[in-house]
């Protein structure tokens, strides 16, 4: 058995058009900022704010703890994103009994219109995006996605650099 060369210094550069995590933010980042073009101008709300009507209309009520961790968003942004949907009568608060600290988050009956109408519109976008790439690819696409999320979750909480991971 023949042991592996060494790498060559050019296989120890970084590009980043061809890193993978800067890839995928970048692929993340211009999605985001097409959707979140469609949400302003029909709604008037941002990211954040949408990223929080969409988990309260496919869960129900929520804390914002759990807003945070299903949506992957840092509880400050949760916290004015649910402030700013409050004041338009989008979400309302009810204190959570078992823990007076947090409060739950629900849709209001005009947050739920917002999110029914958002759902066609995030789904037509997402088609579009997907356009002429084959459905086996999807499907590949997809299970790679996942376990790529499923990594970063295992990564982001535990990595140390000597794990060699």
């Amino acid at each position: 058995m023949s042991a592996k060369p060494p790498p060559s210094p050019e296989d120890m550069q970084l590009r980043l058009e061809r890193f993978l995590p800067y890839r995928l933010n970048v692929v993340g980042t211009l999605g985001g900022h097409a959707l979140g073009r469609i949400y302003t101008e029909h709604f008037g709300i941002g990211i954040p704010e949408w990223r929080v009507v969409a988990q309260l209309g496919e869960f129900g009520k929520l804390t914002s703890r759990d807003i945070g961790e299903l949506a992957q968003m840092h509880k400050t942004k949760v916290s004015r994103a649910v402030t700013e949907l409050e004041k338009r009568g989008f979400v309302s608060r009810a204190e959570n009994r078992q823990d007076r600290r947090e409060s739950f988050v629900t849709l209001t009956p005009a947050g739920k219109r917002v999110y029914d109408q958002i759902v066609p519109l995030a789904l037509g976008f997402e088609a579009r995006w997907i356009e002429g790439i084959a459905p086996d690819e999807i499907k590949v696409f997809e299970r790679v996605l996942s376990t790529l999320t499923e990594r970063g979750r295992l990564l982001a909480g535990n990595y140390r650099e000597e794990d060699g991971s």
